[in-house]
C-alpha cells in the first residue's frame, strides 16, 4: 500500500482547523516581512566543494502554490512566515539575516564596525549573511561576537565571521554565558551520535522539499550541512545586570541557565531600546525535551526567568528579536508575547504536576492535555517545533523518571522480543496485517503504526508489514501541526521503504573537539570502553599532557570495565608513563593516528609497558552514526 496523497480522515480533520484558528489574523506576516531590504539571489549556499548546503529557493517555490492536501494548514502557515529570507531592518543599527539557516544572525552597529550575535550552524552559511548584510550596509568590520547560548546553531558558523586568530589576539571579544564552552562541548560528543543521527529525522534535513516531504522544522526550516567551527568565549556572563560596552554600545545582561539551554542568557541594548529573548521566547511552543534527545529542561525555571526579564527590561523595550523567528515592536505588544510566553511554560509545568499527583502517568497526561482559550489563539504558542503532547511527557520524565510506577511496564521484554509475542498472540502475520489494515481504512493510523511496528520488529523482511507502517506514518506526517513530528514520519516513513537520509549534519567537528577539557576527552573515552571485553583487563597510565597552558598531569585506570581518571598521579603505580601534545592525544583517542605513528612523529612517548596504548584502544567501541530506528538494530554479544 503507497500513498500519494492525504486520505479522507487526513483531510477532514485538518480541513477543521481552517474553520476553529484565526487565520485571518495577518499581524505575524506583517511583522516576519517588515523592515525587508533585500535576499540572497539565487538563494543557495555552497561549500568549497560545490556542496549545496543551503537551498531558500527550494521553499519558496514550494510554498508560492496554495495548500496542499498533505499539509497541516496551521503548519503551512508557519512554514511561509519562517521561510522567508534575507537581510532585515530590526530599528535604527539593529539588522537580522533570517531564513539562511535553522537559527537567525543579528548584527548590532557600533561606532566602528558590527557586533554578531549567533553566527548560525555553519561557516558557509554565516560568511553568506554577513556578505549579504555588507552588500546593503557596507563592509564593516566584525567588532564582537555574541553567542546567546550552547546550542550548535548559535555558534557553529562562527570562523565564517572572523578568523581565531584576531579572537587570540585580543582584537574580537567573544561573549558567552558562563559554563557555555563545558555544556556546548558535552551535548555534541558524549551523546553526540545519537543526538546526531535523531537529529536527522527531526530536521528532515534528507527528505525532499515537497507537499509531501519536509516544510520546515517550526523553529527554521532545517539545519544546513555545512562546516561546525567553535571559537570559545574571551568573556563570560556570569550574571544578571552584568553591563558590557561593545564597540560603543552597551549591552545589560540577564543570564537565564536551565531554560532553553542549560546554559542561555537575554540581554536588553538600553540605547536602542532593543531586547534579545535568545530562545527563550519565540513564535512556536518549545521542547523541554527535544526529539533528537537532551537533557530534559525545566519550565519552571523558564517561567521564572520570563516574568524576570519583563521586571528587568520591559519599561525599556521598544522592540524584542530573538534567535529565531522575527521580531515583536512595541512594549505592550512585547509585554503580551513574553506574558503568554511565561504562561505557557508554567501551564505546561503546573498541570502536568497537578494530574501526575492523581495518579495519571505521562502518556495520559499528554492525551488529557489542553491549554487554555487565550493561550490557544495565540499563534505562538501553538506547537510547530515543541508540542504540548511530548512536553507533558516531558514533565513527567523529569519528576518521575521512566518508570510509571506500573508492575507489568517495569521489566518488559524489548522490541524484538516482545514483537514476536504479539505477532504469535494474534494469530501469526497475515492476521495483524488483517487488524491493522482495517484501522487504517478506518484512519486510525496510529494504532497501525504500533500494531503493525511489532511485526517489523519481528521480521524486519516482511514487506507487506513496513509499506502499511511506512503508509501509516505518513498519513500522521500529513496531518501533523508540529513540523518536527512531520518530519519523525516521513522520515520513518522513507526508511521504511528503503530509502537511506544517513546524519547530513554533524557537530562533533575538530574545533569543538578540540576544546573538550582533559576530564571531557577522557570522560568521551570512557563511554566507548566495550565493558565486556574490558572487564578482566588491568591497565594504568599515568599522563604528561602538553599544550599552549603549559604541562598537566593526568592518570587513568581501566578495571572492571570502567575507565576511571583524574588529576595528577593515581594512587597505584602505573604500568606505564605517556608523555603526549594535546594533538597527539586527540589524534589517538579519536582513531586518526596510532600510538605507533605518534611515536614516530615525536607527539608522544612511553616509558615501562609500551603495550598498554594498544591494549586500552582495543577495547574502545566506535558509535553507529547511522543506526537503525524504525527497525531492529542488530544485537550487542
Amino acid at each position: 500500500m503507497t500513498e500519494t496523497g492525504a486520505t479522507p480522515a487526513i483531510i477532514a480533520a485538518t480541513s477543521a482547523l481552517e474553520e476553529r484558528l484565526p487565520f485571518a489574523d495577518t499581524t505575524d506576516l506583517e511583522d516576519a516581512e517588515r523592515g525587508f531590504i533585500g535576499a540572497l539571489r539565487p538563494g543557495q549556499v555552497f561549500a568549497a566543494d560545490g556542496r549545496v548546503v543551503w537551498d531558500a529557493d527550494a521553499w519558496a517555490s514550494v510554498l508560492e502554490l496554495e495548500r496542499p492536501e498533505t499539509v497541516n494548514p496551521s503548519l503551512w502557515r508557519q512554514a511561509r512566515l519562517v521561510a522567508l529570507h534575507g537581510l532585515y531592518e530590526v530599528t535604527d543599527g539593529v539588522y537580522q539575516v533570517r531564513g539562511m539557516d535553522l537559527s537567525n544572525m543579528t548584527l548590532i552597529e557600533g561606532d566602528t564596525g558590527v557586533i554578531v550575535i549567533d553566527p548560525l550552524v555553519s561557516t558557509e552559511t554565516a560568511a553568506a549573511a554577513l556578505a549579504l548584510y555588507r552588500e546593503h550596509r557596507g563592509n564593516r568590520p566584525v567588532t564582537a561576537v555574541i553567542y546567546t547560548h550552547s546550542h550548535v546553531d548559535h555558534f557553529g558558523g562562527v570562523r565564517g565571521v572572523v578568523s581565531g586568530e584576531d579572537v587570540a589576539a585580543g582584537r574580537i571579544p567573544v561573549l558567552a554565558p558562563e559554563g557555555f564552552v563545558e555544556h556546548a562541548v558535552a551535548e555534541n560528543v558524549y551523546a553526540g551520535p545519537a543526538m546526531a543521527r535523531r537529529a536527522a529525522y527531526m530536521y528532515g534535513a534528507a527528505l525532499p522539499v515537497g507537499p509531501a516531504g519536509q516544510l520546515g522544522a517550526g523553529l527554521g526550516m532545517t539545519v544546513s550541512t555545512g562546516t561546525v567551527t567553535l571559537i570559545p568565549p574571551t568573556l563570560d556572563v556570569t550574571r544578571t545586570g552584568q553591563e558590557e560596552v561593545l564597540d560603543g554600545v552597551r549591552v545589560v545582561f540577564q543570564v537565564t541557565p536551565g531554560t532553553e539551554a542549560p546554559s542561555e542568557m537575554n540581554f536588553l541594548f538600553p540605547d536602542l531600546g532593543a531586547l534579545c529573548m535568545a530562545e527563550n521566547a519565540t513564535h512556536t511552543l518549545h521542547n523541554l525535551l527535544t526529539l533528537r534527545g537532551a537533557l530534559v529542561r525545566d519550565p519552571h525555571a523558564w517561567a521564572h526567568y520570563l516574568t524576570e526579564a519583563i521586571d528587568l527590561f520591559a519599561d525599556a523595550t521598544s522592540v524584542e528579536f530573538a534567535s529565531h523567528h522575527w521580531p515583536t515592536w512595541g512594549r505592550e505588544r512585547v509585554v503580551a508575547l513574553l506574558t503568554e510566553q511565561r504562561d505557557l511554560y508554567a501551564y505546561l509545568h503546573d498541570q502536568t504536576l497537578r494530574l501526575l499527583n492523581k495518579g495519571y502517568v505521562g502518556a495520559e497526561i499528554a492525551e488529557m492535555f489542553e491549554l487554555p482559550p487565550g493561550l490557544e489563539r495565540a499563534w505562538h504558542a501553538h506547537g510547530y517545533y515543541g508540542s504540548a503532547s511530548h512536553n507533558a511527557k516531558a514533565v513527567y520524565q523529569r519528576y518521575m523518571g521512566w518508570f510509571d510506577g506500573n508492575p507489568a511496564h517495569l521489566w518488559p521484554h524489548p522490541p524484538e522480543q516482545a514483537g514476536r509475542r504479539y505477532v504469535e498472540a494474534i494469530g501469526g502475520p497475515e492476521a495483524l496485517l488483517e487488524v491493522a489494515r482495517r484501522a487504517f481504512t478506518n484512519g486510525d493510523y496510529r494504532w497501525v503504526g504500533e500494531l503493525v511496528g511489532h511485526l517489523v520488529y519481528a521480521d524486519p523482511g516482511n514487506t507487506a508489514a513496513r509499506e502499511l507502517q511506512a503508509a501509516a506514518f505518513e498519513q500522521l506526517g500529513f496531518g501533523a501541526e508540529n513540523a518536527t513530528w512531520r518530519n519523525f514520519y516521513l522520515v520513518g516513513a522513507a526508511e521504511l521503504r528503503g530509502e537511506k537520509g544517513g546524519t547530513p549534519t554533524v557537530t562533533a567537528s575538530p574545533d569543538i573537539l578540540a576544546q573538550l577539557s582533559l576530564g571531557q576527552l577522557f570522560d568521551s573515552v570512557a563511554i566507548r570502553v566495550d565493558g565486556p571485553r574490558a572487564g578482566d583487563l588491568r591497565i594504568g597510565v599515568d599522563w604528561t599532557v602538553t599544550g599552549p597552558d603549559g604541562e598537566h598531569q593526568y592518570w587513568s585506570r581501566l578495571s572492571n570495565g570502567v575507565l576511571s581518571h583524574g588529576d595528577g598521579a593515581g594512587r597505584e603505580k602505573a604500568d606505564a608513563l605517556v608523555r603526549a601534545d594535546r594533538q597527539g592525544l586527540l589524534a589517538l583517542f579519536s582513531g586518526e593516528a596510532g600510538p605507533d605513528e605518534l611515536r614516530e612523529s615525536g607527539s608522544l612517548t612511553i616509558e615501562g609497558a609500551t603495550d598498554v596504548l594498544g591494549r586500552m584502544l582495543g577495547v574502545l567501541d566506535s558509535a553507529d552514526p547511522g543506526f537503525a530506528i524504525v527497525t531492529p538494530r542488530p544485537r550487542e554479544r
